[in-house]
């Protein structure tokens, strides 16, 4: 019981990992950009979760669904699997919202050199 939250991440990531193969977004756009911006943002983040943890403001919350292993004082192995889902998530929606609003403004504007 006390993987659930563990596997759920990984559900996430191998998901987002599916969708982005699909649409070729992030990774499969280019694989070496892609890793060094999901490295920098898992760090950065990781960096932040450690300044909070050392000045009192993030605690570890005790959970049923959390496996209760720790790699640092107040710091659950789930964390860096979940920062990595976040920017993974982060980046694979963004670059799909921007190749949708890339192809917006040429449709509109095909369909407005057909009405004249």
């Amino acid at each position: 019981m006390g993987v659930i939250y563990l596997v759920s991440l990984l559900l996430g990531i191998t998901c987002m990992l599916l969708l982005d193969h699909r649409f070729r977004l992030y990774f499969w756009r280019g694989p070496k950009a892609a890793a060094i911006v999901t490295a920098v943002g898992v760090l950065f983040l990781l960096a932040w979760d450690l300044a909070g943890i050392g000045l009192g403001i993030f605690l570890r919350g005790e959970g049923t669904i959390a496996t209760g292993l720790l790699i640092a004082p107040e710091l659950p192995i789930e964390e860096p699997v979940f920062l990595l889902f976040l920017v993974l998530c982060t980046m694979v929606l963004y670059t799909g919202a921007r190749r949708l609003l890339d192809r917006a403004p040429a449709t509109r504007s095909a369909k407005q050199r057909e009405h004249v």
